[in-house]
């Protein structure tokens, strides 16, 4: 079936060939009027090429302004909503405690606010924080061959997104409203730096849009500071480490991490679930080269 777009295309096309024809017709009963009974002199063979860059220059302005205005009223044109959020798009990663829980959250707080489909969305579970990866550049789970495990690489579990910068904001308003009351993760038998809370900024604490997130964290009686790298738990403390993204950068979870349920919520359910899938077959979440159950 074709598209609203193609079949908008295809009219585009056929009425600018009849334009153009019909404005070569009308533009040579102008320019040229009766035939010339007289043999043409050098003047009237300069007139003529004349006359022919004027026919040439009017039919090309004419189907240039005909297709403009076509265009305008039958293509699909971006929402002025949209072209800004395309100019803008940045990652960013935020974590607090097990990064199945913090997912399914962030994918919700992508359809609210940004109103993305299935195939749009960009929430992925991932480790960030450390200072290190192994010498082949990846950051594991915990696995029983000791591949590139993250707690011993000092890496937390977080969830790591492409949204517009001026989203910054809402995103870390969603970010601490996952933490209980008292300031608390919600799933605090998960200890250790792997756990700790965390948020990826490029630029960190420089970035514009950092005071959003610090009114953000104050209105939950939160408190930030710069992570270092390897940093321990936060547990207890109501602390929120921020990083740079170019110095700590995201590290992609595994196949198996993506789209999981947790041990918080009751099941999210297959539909939920079988977004991996998708997501695999189109190129957003890759295969890390880390032990995987896929």
């Amino acid at each position: 079936m074709m598209t609203r777009s193609a079949a908008a295309t295809k009219v585009l096309a056929l009425l600018l060939c009849s334009l153009t024809t019909t404005a070569v017709t009308a533009y040579n009963g102008r320019a040229t009027g009766p035939p010339q009974a007289t043999r043409p002199s050098t003047a009237t063979t300069t007139t003529k090429t004349s006359s022919t860059e004027g026919r040439r220059q009017f039919v090309s302005t004419a189907a240039a302004t005909f297709a403009a205005s076509l265009a305008s009223a039958f293509l699909p044109h971006p929402a002025p909503a949209e072209a800004a959020s395309l100019s803008d798009l940045t990652d960013v990663y935020f974590g607090v405690g097990c990064f199945w829980h913090i997912q399914h959250e962030f994918v919700e707080a992508e359809r609210k606010l940004l109103g993305r489909g299935d195939k749009e969305l960009t929430s992925l579970t991932g480790y960030a924080g450390g200072r290190s990866t192994d010498k082949e550049g990846r950051v594991c789970y915990h696995n029983f061959q000791s591949v590139a495990d993250y707690g011993k690489l000092g890496h937390g579990e977080v969830v790591g997104m492409t949204i517009p910068e001026s989203n910054i904001g809402d995103f870390a308003q969603e970010y601490f409203n996952l933490f209980t009351p008292k300031g608390e993760r919600v799933d605090p038998l998960d200890r250790g730096g792997e756990y700790r809370s965390l948020i990826g900024l490029p630029g960190g604490t420089k970035h514009p849009k950092y005071p959003e997130v610090e009114a953000a964290a104050a209105a939950k009686g939160m408190t930030l500071a710069e992570g270092k790298g390897n940093d321990p738990d936060t547990l207890g403390k109501k602390l929120v480490y921020v990083y740079d993204t170019a110095k700590f950068p995201f590290y992609q979870a595994e196949v198996y991490h993506q789209f999981h349920n947790d041990f918080q919520s009751p099941a999210y359910g297959k539909k939920y679930n079988d977004l991996v899938n998708e997501a695999v077959e189109d190129g957003r979440v890759k295969v890390t080269g880390c032990p995987d159950r896929i």
